[in-house]
């Protein structure tokens, strides 16, 4: 029995000393004979740099780049000479408590002057501000005032000085941005405000080492570029633009664009264009319009200067802004092209239509870097149409201020009713480029109602409440000088505004004025319809309806529908699948083609993902 029971004992003690070397064998096998293992390193997060101003001394700057008053049309439609009295105005500015006027002249010697600016627009005439910022300082309050000199007391020789337009905005000296009264992608342009008395274009940037917009924050956390080279002249993306326009209008600078093609405003003007011109204020998701203008000149002793009158281009812009849309009008800006504006033509005493003799300016006096971009405007002496002077698109104008047979004409008597009439023709003409014609609505270009009392009575029973300049009957109307609001209603008016396709003057028309054209002309359509892109892409039903709303907000047109479709590139697996966003304004009968609005790319979940540097801030502040 106690032999049994020590056997048992040694059984026991024999096993535990097995197990225990095959757990070491064990132990060793897996610290001394594991194979190699590919070590997963710990998850390093970016560490913001969040110095504000390490390499140069910290500052603010604002530009006024230009001011003009809203008030032409209130002074020339009003009898009198009231108009010929130029507003005078100036403005002030406050940079976290330091107030500047730009009336106030220091001179040497201590002594006091004062400059105002006394037109209705000051473009040409740029103006700035600066001030010195603590170092690292977040953020500066601006606020930028424009007051209005007005004369007060019987014979005006006292004045009050109001205030009549006040801007704020909070700069943010890590993004270069800033928000308040004017915002990015704002209704009204970015660096744009349109107030009830003034429009004001302005600018606001900080001390940059190396000189190209772009904060040092924003370089080294956002754009991964070198705050010590000028990002204006690189493309590392190769799409033409470069890395400081692609950040200041919200697009990654280091994925290709196709900004050959893109145009989010459907202006007619691609990003390549905007770029080009940004130094005439162009914004590309705010509509623009750019014209040039020559002039003929006197053709004898009788004749008058066919210049474009100052207060006649200021009653076509403010028209225009009334609508959102910025119009700009080159009769001489200085730094401006060879075969810029406000050059004199040689006189012609007449020119039709069909002559083709606008070819001759077109190509001699209209510079070709602005040949799609501008339209090509001269005022002649007898004469007034739209045309194409290249293929089939009408960017070409001629209008007439010929003193007997256009002002006479018009019972034009006076200097202020000769400038309504002018712009008037103009504004016309614009309307032409703009995609109304004859064959689009009958009220305009339709001169039935001469052809007798008869005839007059019947045209007034049907388009005579057709209130538009491109109504023959009512453009020498000279308190009109506008488009039809189509408050009329259908079918003898049409709210113009709503029909305007901003880039007709860039396409094809759909129809061909020859010498043999019968108004309205409309045997002559040809409404073709042509798919935005190539077989590459394919259109996608399913996402354009699922994201319709979302995309929608791709395309910066004000007050008129579009129709959206969405494009799937074909060729590629779906989780790398890049969308392009197209959208056609409804405008019709006038003809419209599809624009390159967006870019972006479908994820695997079947969502769409849009580049955007603001989500790409807010995520660096929210880790900082």
């Amino acid at each position: 029995m106690a032999k049994s029971i020590k056997n048992n004992k040694f059984i026991i003690g024999l096993t535990i000393i097995i197990i225990s070397l095959i757990i070491l064998l064990g132990i060793y096998y897996i610290y001394f004979n594991e194979p190699d293992q590919v070590k997963e390193e710990p998850e390093i997060l970016f560490e913001v740099d969040d110095r504000i101003s390490p390499d140069l001394n910290q500052g603010i700057i604002v530009e006024i780049n230009r001011i003009r008053h809203r008030g032409i049309l209130d002074k020339i439609l009003s009898r009198g000479s009231a108009w010929k009295n130029k507003p005078i105005f100036y403005y002030i500015s406050d940079i976290d408590g330091l107030e500047y006027s730009s009336k106030d002249v220091h001179a040497a010697g201590g002594a006091e002057s004062e400059f105002l600016f006394i037109d209705w627009d000051t473009i040409n005439q740029e103006n700035r501000v600066m001030k010195d910022i603590p170092e690292e300082q977040e953020i500066s309050n601006v606020k930028l005032t424009i007051v209005e000199r007005v004369s007060t007391g019987l014979l005006g020789r006292r004045h009050n000085d109001i205030d009549r337009e006040t801007i704020r905005l909070t700069y943010d000296y890590r993004t270069g941005r800033w928000t308040g009264d004017d915002y990015f992608k704002d209704e009204d342009g970015y660096g744009h405000y349109v107030g009830d008395t003034f429009e004001v274009w302005f600018n606001v940037y900080q001390t940059d080492y190396d000189a190209d917009g772009i904060p040092y924050w924003t370089e080294v956390n956002v754009l991964n570029t070198n705050p010590r080279s000028d990002d204006s002249i690189f493309d590392p993306d190769n799409d033409g633009i470069p890395t400081s326009w692609e950040w200041k209008w919200g697009y990654d600078p280091n994925s290709w664009d196709d900004h050959r093609n893109l145009d989010p405003d459907i202006d007619g003007l691609d990003n390549i264009e905007e770029y080009q011109t940004e130094k005439y204020f162009s914004d590309p998701f705010n509509q623009d319009i750019y014209i040039e203008t020559d002039w003929m000149e006197k053709g004898g002793l009788f004749d008058i200067e066919h210049e474009f009158y100052g207060e006649s281009i200021q009653i076509m812009i403010e028209r225009f802004c009334e609508h959102g849309i910025n119009l700009y009008v080159d009769d001489g800006w200085p730094g401006g092209p060879i075969n810029g504006g406000g050059q004199v033509l040689t006189h012609y005493e007449t020119i039709s239509q069909d002559s083709g003799v606008m070819k001759q300016f077109y190509d001699h006096y209209f510079s070709d870097d602005r040949k799609g971009i501008f339209r090509y405007i001269i005022v002649g002496h007898n004469a007034g149409f739209c045309i194409p002077s290249e293929f089939n698109r009408y960017d070409t104008i001629v209008i007439d201020s010929s003193p007997y047979k256009s002002y006479l004409r018009r019972s034009a008597f006076t200097a202020r009713t000769q400038r309504i009439v002018l712009a008037a023709a103009a504004m016309h003409e614009i309307g032409h480029s703009l995609g109304i014609a004859p064959w689009t609505f009958e009220g305009n270009d339709n001169f039935t109602f001469a052809n007798g009392r008869q005839a007059k009575l019947n045209y007034a029973d049907t388009w005579g409440d057709y209130y538009s300049v491109m109504n023959y009957l009512h453009i020498w109307n000279k308190n009109l000088v506008d488009f039809s609001d189509g408050s009329n209603g259908p079918p003898y008016d049409q709210n113009d505004w709503l029909h305007f396709y901003l880039p007709t003057f860039y396409i094809d028309s759909n129809a061909m004025e020859d010498p043999e054209i019968e108004p309205p002309g409309k045997d002559r359509l040809i409404d073709e319809n042509p798919e935005p892109t190539d077989n590459d892409w394919i259109y996608d039903m399913n996402l354009t309806e699922k994201f319709e709303i979302d995309i929608s907000k791709m395309c910066f047109v004000e007050n008129v529908d579009f129709e959206i479709r969405l494009y799937v590139e074909s060729d590629i697996d779906i989780k790398n699948k890049t969308i392009r966003i197209y959208a056609k304004p409804d405008v019709y009968p006038t003809y419209s083609i599809w624009s390159l609005v967006s870019e972006g790319n479908l994820n695997l979940d079947g969502t769409i993902c849009f580049y955007s540097s603001e989500e790409i801030i807010d995520n660096l502040r929210y880790n900082m």
